[in-house]
């Protein structure tokens, strides 16, 4: 744990975007039925790039030359995952897809141990398995019903894992804001042309569409709710591992479902329902460990045992 870590503000900043970002993929689902994706994810990004970029000039930039091509690498991951999830969102069902994806925490738990030297206890591995177990209970998907386009969200999984991974390592030495106007920058620059192309070629899901004035308010929409999301997430892990926050994002299933179920009408079963309830149980099992050992260590800083 670095001096920087404060795990309850990286937990809390987690938590916010579990609650935002089923908003934001829900609109991206609504406007995947007539716009293409790409147009979808241009907004996002553009979103990002206008709401942020005025916060950051006239600033010390916090970004090294040397650091340039890791950002580069980080909006690359960024424009493939929220492509496959906006995807994905075109053939399932909003809970289904993000519960899907919710083999990453696995998949980041292994990278931050093998890659970022992370302790990850039995504790938190337990926390894990118990709340994937949760989610399989909320929305249990199934591969044999939906066919290839389940695979997409596994994509997701990885790739988010990947980027997660990026970010913890950037976040501590750049400004979360900074970070995201220039992820927003690079991303606009390589799909704006990508968009053209598309629709000069008149290819599906890559061109332009003329939007009604309903879209329009969607996707900013979309791309201010999403923005702030993924702000919270970058700030989050600016104070908190990886493998610590993992666990909290399991959250971000009921929150889906109560979207999904509050815009396309999808109801959980009773089974469904109880693995909400042990995916907040696990999530809460961490909010508390992490508070129990953030107080042991403040104690023993200050010469006191944690008996005391």
């Amino acid at each position: 744990m670095t001096d920087s870590d404060r795990p309850a503000l990286g937990i809390v900043l987690m938590l916010g975007f579990c609650l935002l970002i089923p908003f934001a993929d829900a609109i991206s689902k609504i406007l995947g039925a007539t716009l293409p994706v790409v147009m979808i994810v241009v907004a996002r990004f553009l979103s990002q790039t206008v709401l942020l970029s005025p916060l950051v000039l006239g600033k010390s930039p916090t970004i090294r030359k040397d650091q340039i091509g890791a950002i580069a690498i980080r909006a690359a991951l960024q424009i493939i995952g929220i492509c496959l999830m906006f995807f994905s969102l075109l053939y399932l069902p909003l809970a289904d897809a993000i519960a899907i994806a919710f083999v990453m925490p696995f998949i980041l738990l292994l990278l931050g141990w093998w890659f970022l030297d992370e302790v990850v206890g039995k504790a938190r591995l337990t926390a894990c398995a118990v709340g994937f177990a949760g989610t399989l209970m909320v929305v249990q998907p199934s591969f044999a019903e939906v066919g290839w386009p389940a695979v997409m969200p596994i994509g997701v999984a990885i790739v988010y894992a990947l980027f997660v991974l990026q970010t913890r390592r950037l976040a501590q030495d750049i400004s979360a804001i900074e970070l995201q106007a220039a992820s927003g920058a690079i991303a606009t620059a390589v799909l704006v042309p990508l968009l053209v192309v598309g629709t000069v070629l008149g290819i599906p899901q890559l061109g332009f569409e003329m939007p009604t004035a309903w879209e329009w308010t969607l996707l900013a929409t979309t791309g201010v709710v999403g923005t702030l999301a993924h702000l919270l997430m970058t700030l989050s892990l600016r104070f908190a591992p990886a493998a610590t926050l993992a666990p909290m994002q399991y959250l971000e299933i009921p929150f889906a479902a109560a979207v999904g179920f509050a815009i396309f009408g999808d109801f959980p079963n009773g089974l469904a329902l109880l693995g909400i309830c042990i995916t907040i149980a696990a999530g809460l099992f961490i909010i508390w460990r992490e508070q129990r050992q953030s107080s042991a260590i403040g104690s023993r800083s200050q010469g006191n045992s944690p008996a005391e």
